[in-house]
C-alpha cells in the first residue's frame, strides 16, 4: 500500500467524507458519497421505481424506498450490480417478521444475511474461509448496506432508538454466502423450493453466535451432542424456547451426511437432545414464565407462572421444535469448526427466502414483488405475513394475528384470496393455499 499523492480530488473527496460524519450518515465506518450519477447506475439494475416501499416500520411512521436503499447501498461501499441482492433482503426483512421493534431491542439484534445461487460467484459473494470475516467486498457492503439503512432511513442509531445494551459486531455487517458447492445436500433455498441456481437471500433475526470446536471426532452423534449442549445453554433461554440456525462447515457437514444425516434428522436429534433442567432453569433465576411476555424469570416472581413444557422427567426442550434449526453449509473444509446462531422464532415456522430480481428478471425466481406489498399492507395494520413457494410454482400465504387486537379485524377470506391473487397474477404463480389465524 502507498499512500496517495497530493491531488486536489482526493482533498474534495475527503471533504464529502467529513460531511457526510457531520450529517450523521455514517456508522462510524467512512462511507462513500453518493452522487446523482452513481446513484443512477444502482437504480438501473431493478425494474422497481425508486419510491416503491421495500421496508415499512410504522411504529415509526417511517418506509424504506428503492431509492433510500440505493443511496445507502451506494454509501456502504456496494458496486451497482449488488443492489439486486440488497433489494432481496430489504424484501425478507419484510416478510420474516421482526423487522420493527426487534431491530430496537435491547439485546442486539442484527440481520444475518443469506445468499444463495448463482448470484454468488457473479457477484463475488464468500461462501467458503473466513465467510463471517472481512476480505470480500460483496460480503461486507450487502450487509453494511442493510444496516447504513436502519440507520439512515429508520434513525435506529445508538443512544437514541437503538436500545442495544452491548450490541454486535455483526451490527456493523452480516452477510454470508452458502457453500453449495461443498454441500452434501441440497441448498438451502433448494431444499425450500427454489432451483440450485436460482439467486436467492434470506434474512434472519440473530441474537448471537458461537462457535462449536469439533475437530477430535469422527462420530456423528457425539459431533451432534457437542452442537446441542451449545444450542441448551441458559444464557440464551430469554423466552420459554429458543431458536438457531446452524452453520456447518463442510467437514462437519460431510461427516454428518456420511453416517446419514439429513437436515430433518439433525433437526429431531437437536431437539431431543438440546435439553435443561428444571435445577438448572432455578440455579440462574430463570426456572419461571411471566404470564404476560412469556419471558423466563425466577419461579418466586410476582408475574411468574409455572413452565407448563417442563416434562415429568424435570427436562425442558430447549428448542421450539424440531424445524426450529435452520440448517446452512459455510465456510473451509479446513477444520471442524460450525457455529450456532441464536435467532429469534420463525413468523409461520419457515424462513422468508426472496428471489434475487435483476432488471428484466423481475419474476423469474419466485412471486415476490407485488406479494411483498400485500405483506407491507397487512404489517401496516397488525398482522403478520409471510409465503412459501411450492417447486410447482404454487404460494401458500400465512397471516398471522400479530399485535392485531383481533383476527376479525381482518378482511373477508375471499376478499383476501382476490388480492393475493391478482398480486400473484404478473407472474408465473399461483396461490396455492391461504392461511388465516383462527378466530
Amino acid at each position: 500500500m502507498t499512500a496517495v499523492r497530493e491531488h486536489s480530488s482526493v482533498d474534495e473527496v475527503r471533504d464529502a467524507l467529513e460531511y457526510c460524519y457531520a450529517q450523521g450518515w455514517t456508522d462510524g465506518l467512512p462511507v462513500v458519497p453518493c452522487t446523482e450519477r452513481l446513484l443512477a447506475e444502482f437504480l438501473a439494475t431493478t425494474d422497481r421505481g425508486p419510491d416503491d416501499v421495500l421496508l415499512t416500520m410504522p411504529h415509526l411512521g417511517r418506509s424504506c424506498t428503492v431509492r433510500l436503499a440505493a443511496l445507502n447501498a451506494a454509501m456502504a461501499g456496494c458496486r451497482p450490480e449488488y443492489f439486486p441482492t440488497v433489494v432481496a433482503a430489504w424484501r425478507s426483512m419484510t416478510t420474516e417478521g421482526y423487522a420493527n421493534g426487534v431491530m430496537q431491542s435491547t439485546t442486539g439484534t442484527a440481520p444475518l444475511i443469506i445468499v444463495n445461487g448463482d448470484v454468488r460467484a457473479e457477484i463475488g459473494i464468500n461462501s467458503a474461509g473466513n465467510v463471517f470475516g472481512p476480505g470480500f467486498r460483496a460480503n461486507a457492503t450487502i450487509g453494511r448496506a442493510v444496516r447504513l439503512g436502519i440507520l439512515n432511513v429508520f434513525g435506529v442509531r445508538p443512544h437514541a432508538l437503538d436500545q442495544s445494551t452491548q450490541g454486535t459486531p455483526a451490527k456493523y455487517t452480516s452477510c454470508i454466502g452458502e457453500n453449495q458447492e461443498a454441500s452434501p445436500w441440497p441448498a438451502f433455498h433448494e431444499a425450500h423450493g427454489f432451483a440450485s441456481a436460482a439467486s436467492a437471500v434470506t434474512v434472519l433475526t440473530m441474537r448471537s453466535a458461537a462457535h462449536i470446536e469439533a475437530r477430535h471426532t469422527t462420530d456423528a452423534e457425539q459431533l451432534l451432542r457437542d452442537i446441542a449442549g451449545t444450542v441448551a445453554r441458559t444464557g440464551a433461554m430469554m423466552f420459554r424456547t429458543s431458536s438457531s440456525c446452524l452453520v456447518l462447515c463442510p467437514e462437519h457437514a460431510s461427516l454428518l451426511a456420511g453416517q446419514g444425516w439429513d437436515r430433518a434428522g439433525i433437526g429431531e436429534f437437536l431437539f431431543a437432545e438440546a435439553r435443561v433442567t428444571q435445577q438448572q432453569l432455578d440455579a440462574v433465576g430463570k426456572g419461571g414464565i411471566s404470564r404476560q411476555q412469556h419471558w423466563r424469570l425466577p419461579r418466586g416472581h410476582s408475574d411468574a407462572i409455572v413452565d407448563d413444557q417442563i416434562g415429568a422427567d424435570g427436562n425442558l426442550h430447549a428448542l421450539t421444535s424440531p424445524t426450529a434449526v435452520q440448517i446452512v453449509v459455510a465456510g473451509a473444509a479446513n477444520a471442524g469448526v460450525s457455529t450456532v446462531v441464536d435467532i429469534f422464532d420463525l413468523i409461520g415456522g419457515a424462513p422468508s427466502i426472496v428471489p434475487v430480481e435483476t432488471a428484466g428478471r423481475r419474476f423469474e425466481d419466485g412471486p415476490g414483488t407485488r406479494l411483498d406489498e400485500v405483506v407491507a399492507l397487512l404489517a401496516r395494520d397488525g398482522f403478520t405475513a409471510a409465503w412459501d413457494l411450492d417447486p410447482d410454482g404454487g404460494v401458500t400465504v400465512r397471516i398471522g394475528a400479530g399485535s392485531a387486537d383481533c383476527a376479525e379485524c381482518l378482511a373477508p377470506e375471499p376478499v383476501l384470496t382476490a388480492i393475493v391473487s391478482k398480486a400473484l397474477s404478473a407472474s408465473r404463480f399461483h396461490l396455492k393455499r391461504l392461511d388465516l389465524p383462527a378466530h
